[in-house]
């Protein structure tokens, strides 16, 4: 299989290893961390304009982030150059085997969407809702806790909340027993941006740092019945994990591309409205999930974030759109990523969450013979993202977001 971590990606994230527990920063080449905090301390980076000594020799991407995109290109630039090199290679990496990540950010702010047509459409049937008007107009969102942010491999453990069952009409306090995972892709935003402005469109890419793999564990029972009136809270609040490199704006440059299978209709507003080339409106991102329960494996998701009906830049630019302005290191979620591509057989492949696999359409013939309706205790959620470089042909990825769920607590 193909390391997810070509020359062509470079993506950065934060490590630390047992013999130097300090977290620092780093880029990864093929089954090698980079450690650029050694590079830095080297004098590698000291002639660049405007770089601070110690921007790699942080414990956080954030300083490095909030740099201007000049930098970033050039960094990209000179670690290509230098990681042609075996030596270098050898002088600076760390086998990936021996190192622990850590959340390559320090965040303020997460927001969750709610942008894919069909995944929308199936939650409406689900509920038996219409989808309301102002989905068409606006990226529909909600803000999030930034407390429940996991680096990937980082179990999650079931939650409590309160609801109801057709054996306990009455409300109780219980665990979880509809667990659930979303497909997403989070977005880690680079440059701030100050409040009491509203972000033009034509650059929302300036304030994008890159992407990660994002899971939003769900309790859908909870978020059943807390959900009306002010949307979810305790349902989404036990887990979200994020893969541990961020993929940034300069490697996924190779893959830019439109929109595919949905329309915008009616037309978006004038601030949400992408100006520049429609080949460069999202990004061509393959994304996968699996389940993994007692040693067997469970294909449940095909999709690609190009199948959004709102597209990153447009959520970016509706992050500001009031004037909340941003900060470096804030991340949303795309939300769930579900599209309406099938397999060859017909079967709808794009589903990228268990909820909606309980439509009569949208059924997948392994888990049923199995009886997999939500996540059990034990059970492990992988998901993976690929990509494919238009200019060399090379294959890169996200590495993988994975995380094995554990028991409710014992509560006395």
């Amino acid at each position: 299989m193909p390391t997810p971590f070509p020359i062509d990606n470079l993506p950065y994230g934060v490590i630390s290893t047992t013999d130097n527990p300090t977290p620092r920063c780093a880029t990864v080449l093929e089954d090698r961390a980079i450690d650029l905090s050694a590079l830095e301390q080297d004098g590698f980076f000291q002639d660049f304009e405007g770089f601070q000594s110690s921007v790699f020799s942080q414990p956080t991407l954030n300083t490095f982030a909030a740099l201007p995109k000049d930098s970033h290109r050039d960094v990209r630039a000179r670690l290509i150059t230098a990681l042609a090199s075996p030596e270098t290679q050898i002088q600076y990496g760390i086998p990936l085997a021996s190192i622990r990540n850590h959340l390559p950010m320090a965040t303020s702010n997460f927001s969750d969407f709610y942008c894919s047509l069909e995944h929308a459409r199936n939650c409406g049937d689900i509920m038996n809702i219409a989808i309301p008007q102002n989905w068409f107009c606006i990226p529909s969102v909600y803000n999030g806790r930034t407390s429940s942010l996991r680096i990937s491999q980082t179990p999650v453990r079931r939650p409590h909340g309160v609801y109801t069952t057709p054996d306990t009409p009455t409300p109780q306090f219980q665990p979880s027993r509809r667990f659930d995972f979303e497909l997403e892709v989070g977005v880690f935003v680079s440059r701030p941006f100050p409040a009491g402005e509203v972000l033009d469109i034509a650059h929302a890419r300036d304030h994008i740092f890159g992407l990660v793999i994002l899971n939003d564990w769900s309790a859908r029972d909870i978020q059943g019945f807390e959900m009306n009136p002010l949307g979810p809270f305790h349902s989404k609040g036990s887990g979200t994990s994020i893969s541990p490199w961020i993929v940034t704006v300069e490697a996924l440059d190779a893959v830019a591309c439109p929109v595919v299978g949905v329309t915008q209709d009616p037309p978006p507003l004038r601030h949400l409205t992408w100006p520049g080339k429609k080949e460069e409106a999202t990004f061509d991102v393959d994304l996968e999930a699996r389940v993994i329960r007692k040693g067997k494996t469970y294909h449940v998701t095909q999709t690609n974030l190009n199948e959004l009906y709102w597209t990153p830049y447009q959520q970016m630019t509706h992050l500001t759109s009031a004037g909340e302005g941003l900060t470096t290191g804030d991340i949303f979620g795309t939300g769930t990523v579900t599209s309406s591509r099938t397999d060859s057989s017909g079967v709808k492949i794009g589903i990228a969450c268990l909820l909606e696999r309980a439509l009569p359409q949208n059924r997948l013939e392994s888990l049923q013979k199995d009886g997999i309706v939500f996540l059990e205790d034990g059970d492990e959620v992988v998901m993976e993202g690929w990509c494919v470089s238009r200019v060399t042909g090379r294959r890169f990825g996200f590495g993988e977001c994975r995380g094995v769920i554990l028991p409710a607590l014992q509560l006395s």
